[in-house]
């Protein structure tokens, strides 16, 4: 073996005792009390070859060659082979009860600590990351990540087994332990063998998988987009090449093991003839019994299944190993700051203010540039901007959903809600969607809903409230998903709060009165709404315009409108689209 081989099996194994240790570190009671289940199994099962030794001596020998047998032999031979098999039976319900706890718990917990990374990431963070390569890492990953839990403890217990059993084997008869004993170095050699063959198998089949699992997600996501413009073939082509380089994979996978497993097969089948040939000739010399023989045989035979259960324990580490080492990757990553813990809090009677902030997606081509202003608390303003000029990233920035390049932000105490163009609802209750985790009751939950002008149609649901919505809120049209998402950020009593051109769905009867509740309501709030209506701006108190991420002017309509040509082109212009509209 080279000296890089001699390296790469070093680190194998040392990733094999890191990956054992963090699983079962997880709960570590009940994986323990699944490996003393299986350790008696094994210890039972050496038991019931000296039983059956018994029986056949004993109790069956006897009756043929003298016609009888005693009733105390008997009912002795009858109380050791019924009492161990109790015991047995009792030892495998034991290992099976508690192994599957402790694979179930131990994937909760992986689980748990993957979302919880997820949760602890800020926004930024996830604009990066593909979403379906994040659903991989909390399902597939975790399920790779324990499969290797379910045998092992009694592929350990099987160490025990072979020690004992050996023993036992050498104790009856030394020829025959010996070519018994031969057997279990070959099978423990073939198993290294076919984990370190097969590992790099699995590694690549894992990645594939979850490359599978994003190209999925991405699809299915956007299968609206995919049926409107007639692109289901080039969607089809894609995941059938990504499937088809998963499937050669694993068929290497596959191929490997079927060799390992027809090896695994064979070999105990062959010892064991060879056991009856030498046995019967060591019976013939007088060297042993025939009971002695028989469970010598049974004891091999027993043994078969232990030791596949080794093989199976090693060809799941290589799957396992993949798993754990793409979430200790994710895991791994250092939480990066949430942009909103360095919003400082407003001097009094400031609603919201921005203090030079400045913010780029990319290096040289900034979107926010020295943006400065001060919004006095309790006031509504109204954000006007052309396509592109950084309204909805400024909104972003306000809310902390974005760090800023440079400059501060500063926010009134309390809550700060932003609520987004596209409303995003679950496949909940529309209560769920509006509570959102939150501990609100049934009279906030409709007072916001009354607030938002959502309350008569959802009142007409059947079920009010409580009626479930499809995938996405899906059975829902554009208005009502807006105002059920405006119902969501009024039920926190949002001292500040941020509206992405939420009212852009309504038409203008709906939004006059959605506005007109906002302002009755919520009299000490700072609101600021992104606005492309006339109608909408008027509403407003001010009006800050936002040019190519600059900050132009901010005042009344009437004198934005009167002074800069720009902006009484672009409202204008709002005018003209919904009039075509």
């Amino acid at each position: 073996m080279s000296s890089t081989e001699s390296a790469l099996q070093a680190g194998s194994w040392r990733k094999t005792v890191h990956l054992l240790r963090s699983l079962i570190g997880k709960h570590p009671a009940d994986f323990f009390t699944a490996v003393f289940g299986a350790a008696m199994f094994a210890l039972l099962t050496v038991a019931s070859t000296v039983a059956l030794d018994y029986v056949v001596d004993d109790v069956i020998g006897p009756r043929f060659d003298d016609g009888r047998v005693a009733d105390a032999t008997l009912w002795t031979g009858v109380a050791l082979i019924s009492g161990i098999a109790v015991l047995r039976a009792s030892a495998v319900v034991v290992r099976r009860t508690f192994a599957g706890r402790a694979q179930f718990k131990t994937a909760r917990s992986l689980n748990a600590d993957v979302v919880d990374r997820f949760a602890a990431q800020p926004v930024t963070w996830h604009q990066r990351q593909n979403t379906g390569e994040l659903v991989a890492r909390a399902g597939v990953d975790v399920d790779a990540s324990i499969e290797v839990m379910a045998p092992l403890p009694f592929a350990s217990s099987t160490i025990l087994l072979v020690l004992v059993a050996a023993t036992r084997m050498l104790m009856v008869d030394v020829p025959l332990g010996l070519i018994g004993v031969a057997a279990f170095p070959a099978l423990i050699v073939s198993n290294v063998v076919f984990q370190h063959k097969v590992e790099r198998h699995y590694d690549q089949a894992q990645a594939e998988l979850g490359r599978l699992s994003s190209a999925v997600h991405e699809s299915f996501d956007g299968v609206m987009v995919v049926k409107v413009f007639g692109a289901e073939r080039r969607e089809t082509e894609r995941l059938a090449t990504i499937a088809g380089s998963l499937r050669a994979t694993r068929r290497k996978a596959i191929r490997v093991r079927s060799m390992f497993d027809a090896f695994v097969d064979t070999l105990p089948t062959v010892v064991n003839i060879l056991l009856l040939v030498v046995g019967a000739y060591r019976i013939e010399a007088g060297a042993m019994t025939v009971g002695a023989l028989t469970s010598f045989i049974y004891l091999f035979t027993l043994l078969s299944l232990p030791l596949r259960l080794i093989g199976f324990a090693l060809s799941s580490l290589p799957v396992s190993r993949a798993g754990h080492t793409r979430i200790e990757t994710l895991l791994a990553e250092p939480i990066e700051p949430d942009p909103a813990g360095a919003i400082d809090v407003a001097p009094h009677g400031v609603g919201l203010a921005a203090h030079s902030v400045s913010f780029a997606y990319e290096p040289g081509r900034p979107i926010l540039d020295d943006v400065s202003f001060s919004i006095p608390a309790g006031r509504t303003v109204a954000l006007v901007g052309a396509t592109g000029s950084g309204k909805s990233t400024l909104l972003s920035v306000l809310a902390g959903l974005l760090g800023p390049d440079t400059g501060a932000v500063q926010r009134s105490s309390g809550a700060c809600s932003l609520v987004f163009q596209e409303a995003l609802l679950l496949a909940s209750s529309i209560a769920d969607n509006v509570s959102l985790g939150g501990r609100h009751s049934d009279a906030e939950i409709n007072a916001a809903l009354s607030r938002s002008a959502a309350a008569d149609f959802v009142n007409a649901m059947p079920g009010g409230a409580t009626a479930s919505l499809g995938e996405r809120g899906v059975s829902l049209s554009g208005g009502q998903r807006q105002r059920v998402a405006l119902a969501r950020a009024l039920v926190r009593r949002p001292s500040v709060l941020l509206l992405d051109d939420t009212t852009s769905a309504l038409d203008a009867s709906t939004e006059a009165e959605v506005l007109a509740s906002l302002r009755d309501t919520l009299t000490e709030a700072t609101v600021v709404i992104v606005a492309s209506r006339p109608s909408t701006i008027g509403l407003a108190d001010e009006v800050m315009y936002l040019a190519s991420g600059r900050i132009v002017a901010y005042g009344l309509h009437e004198d934005l409108a009167a002074t800069l040509p720009d902006y009484a082109e672009l409202v204008s212009a709002y005018e003209v689209d919904r009039g075509t509209a």
